[in-house]
């Protein structure tokens, strides 16, 4: 029998979130039977089975979205020509996060968003990269969950945990910068980050004071981030928020 709590184990020694993939109901006929269960990681790689084929791609992408969120939750996938599978029944699949800790969403993966999640990778840090340009998603570590679609979009789909999630916004437009606080705001988190200069945060306030939002809330946003001036290059940068967001986490 596979060791499954063994391999959970090892997982928590190193920090690393996963998502517990198990067979929680069977309709007709299924691959495997009920209490099959699959461990997922952030990269997309896995343990164990749930079957194979197209139903085991299908609830890998669903593992990996779940792990942006935290939120258990249960799927019914059939077994039809939908889901490639010729089997003829429905499975019932529940998706469980283990050992999540903080959360870490990059809005942006150029060269200095990159700069960041290469320096918080191996840390308590899951960290996400949210970029819609594939060309640069593609370039981020395997172990570095990328979300290739429109900024705004992800923040529409996703549950925030508002006690273990960190933002930094960084993207490749201003506007979308101002548009990404503007709806981050509405969200609990622990740190809210945006890269830029003071007087281009001024600018941000006055437009977004016009929007209706007000003085106290937008005294959750840091902006500029880093704990100071240790350089500009992309590394240097990543270096002063990295340091800053894990004082913050660890209370330092």
């Amino acid at each position: 029998m596979w060791n499954w709590i063994g391999q959970v184990e090892q997982l928590r020694k190193q920090s690393r979130p996963v998502s517990l993939v198990t067979v929680a109901a069977v309709h007709g006929s299924a691959p495997r039977e009920v209490g099959a269960k699959m461990l997922v990681k952030a990269d997309g790689t896995f343990l164990g089975t749930i079957g194979g084929g197209n139903l085991e791609f299908l609830a890998i992408e669903e593992a990996k979205k779940q792990l942006a969120t935290g939120t258990s939750l249960k799927v019914n996938f059939p077994l039809g020509a939908k889901t490639g599978q010729c089997c003829g029944g429905t499975v019932e699949l529940l998706f469980e996060s283990l050992h999540t800790g903080p959360q870490l969403y990059i809005f942006g993966a150029g060269h200095v968003g990159q700069a960041i999640a290469k320096a918080l990778n191996d840390s308590i840090f899951s960290v996400h990269v949210i970029d819609e340009r594939e060309e640069w998603t593609s370039q981020l570590p395997p172990t570095v969950i990328s979300h290739t679609l429109d900024p705004e979009i992800f923040i529409s789909q996703t549950n925030f945990n508002s006690s273990q999630t960190y933002f930094v916004v960084l993207t490749h437009r201003h506007d979308l910068d101002e548009t990404l606080v503007h709806l981050l705001l509405k969200n609990k988190s622990r740190y809210l980050g945006l890269v830029g200069s003071s007087s281009k945060w001024k600018r941000f306030q006055q437009r977004l004071k016009a929007k209706g939002v007000t003085e106290e809330t937008l005294q959750i946003v840091k902006c500029p981030i880093g704990i100071g001036n240790l350089g500009k290059s992309p590394s240097e940068i990543a270096i002063s928020v990295g340091a800053e967001l894990l004082q913050l986490h660890y209370g330092s």
